[in-house]
């Protein structure tokens, strides 16, 4: 099991910049692929990014390619999210999670943070 903290959200402009990170705790956070993922008032949650265990793949939902980026540090049991040109639409409650496979399904994804609130104003 993998304990999970985001950090990083907040308010910011249209065309804006925020980086998120999640803490992991537990001896299994290099063993998991981290993904990202948003849900936004009264909508499901979104797939955002993945990235495998070693940081060497990553993959990304349409909307935010080219201008997300999702990396880890696995000595600091880390990963981070790097957002920018960001938009209105953008707005969610982003969360990370872990799994044991590479899937941007959320059911795939055993370990949960609570979620850090990002809103970005027109």
């Amino acid at each position: 099991q993998v304990q999970l903290v985001e950090s990083g959200g907040g308010l910011v402009q249209a065309g804006g910049s925020l980086r998120l990170s999640c803490a992991a705790s537990g001896r299994a956070f290099n063993s998991r692929v981290m993904g990202w993922f948003r849900q936004a008032p009264g909508k499901g949650r979104e797939f955002v990014s993945l990235i495998n265990q070693s940081g060497g793949m990553t993959y990304y939902a349409d909307s935010v390619k080219g201008r997300f980026t999702s990396s880890r540090d696995n000595a600091k049991n880390t990963v981070y999210l790097q957002m920018n040109s960001l938009k209105p639409e953008d707005t969610a409650v982003y969360y990370c999670a872990a799994s044991r496979s590479v899937s941007s399904d959320y059911a795939k994804y055993d370990d949960w943070g609570r979620g850090t609130q990002v809103t970005v104003s027109s």
